[in-house]
């Protein structure tokens, strides 16, 4: 999806640049009101925007000028494709303009877009881009970094798309249970209360993505499962989408258990944070050991993501950042 058509760039100096935008009906959004975006983008960048109708020139140093320039252009091509225009959606505008700076790339491209019958949801970075790419196109991909990277979101809105295409028949859920040294067994409840607690960020993607009826229905149906990781052995799991969240917490046994139960047409998502075990000392985890096992594999993905990927509040990403350079 190219902008070429829909917006103008005049280079009046290197530290002017001009855009006129040739269809205006997007201009309030992206601009803000009382032109409140634009002052965000001005402070965040050190530059100085001035709209006038539907142009606009932007001044600063020649850097900060052409990332407020791709910062324009993600925000317009969002709002071109009914996106709310939000005070996360700028900051992830931002990031990725900044990025593909560093990259020296030269066009904006938006080939990873998850659209669900609730939301459409682009990228909010480079590795988030190549993160949803492999959900589409790999059979197995492993999602691997900090809180707030998008890991899990994403695989499960991907499930949600895949499960509303008819591309897959069913989406599971999987999660091990061992936070803070509880084990299932001394929980109250059935199973499905048992296991709900450690599942709820799954949950919430789910109902974020789908309408709550078709949530409720499919986990009423088995459309929409949960597994807990102890009952997958012997199983065959075919035309799914499977996802195992916390997968740090997955000793060796339990990982090569889970990742063999892949069958015809599906797909399956392994999301972890390998600076988070919570399995005692005696125990490797299975995902630093998968890790190192399927390096190799065309077939398998592994996408690590950053601090520089944290897409939840700002002050996160300096948080982990801290932790890091401890």
């Amino acid at each position: 999806m190219k902008l070429l058509d829909d917006i103008n760039v005049t280079e009046i100096s290197n530290n002017c640049i001009g855009l006129t935008f040739n269809n205006i009906k997007h201009l309030v959004d992206i601009f803000g009101k009382n032109d409140e975006i634009l002052n965000i983008i001005e402070k965040k960048l050190s530059v100085e925007a001035i709209p006038k109708g539907n142009k606009i020139q932007i001044f600063g140093n020649s850097k900060s000028v052409i990332i407020a320039k791709y910062t324009l252009y993600e925000l317009y091509n969002r709002q071109k494709i009914g996106m709310n225009i939000s005070l996360n959606e700028v900051n992830a505008s931002i990031r990725l303009a900044r990025e593909k700076m560093g990259k020296n790339n030269k066009e904006i491209s938006y080939k990873s877009i998850i659209k669900t019958q609730k939301k459409t949801i682009l990228p909010r970075s480079i590795n988030q881009n190549i993160y949803i790419e492999s959900l589409y196109k790999k059979s197995l991909t492993f999602g691997i970094g900090p809180a707030g990277t998008g890991k899990t979101y994403l695989a499960v809105a991907a499930a949600a798309s895949f499960l509303e295409t008819g591309t897959v028949s069913k989406i599971i859920l999987s999660r091990p249970a061992v936070e803070a040294g509880e084990k299932l067994g001394f929980l109250p409840g059935d199973m499905k209360e048992k296991v709900d607690p450690y599942l709820k960020p799954l949950y919430d993607a789910l109902y974020d993505c789908l309408p709550d009826t078709k949530v409720e229905r499919g986990l009423a149906n088995g459309t929409i499962e949960i597994a807990p990781l102890a009952f997958m052995r012997g199983r065959t799991l075919e035309n799914a989408f499977i996802i195992l969240d916390e997968a740090q917490n997955c000793n060796r046994m339990q990982m090569k258990m889970f990742l063999t139960r892949l069958g015809e047409n599906s797909k399956m998502a392994i999301t972890g944070d390998p600076s988070q075990i919570d399995l005692p000392n005696k125990f490797e985890s299975g995902l630093n050991h998968a890790l190192n096992l399927t390096s190799d594999i065309s077939e398998i993905s592994q996408i690590s993501f950053t601090s520089n990927d944290v897409v939840r509040h700002p002050l996160v990403s300096k948080i982990i950042k801290a932790y890091e350079n401890e």
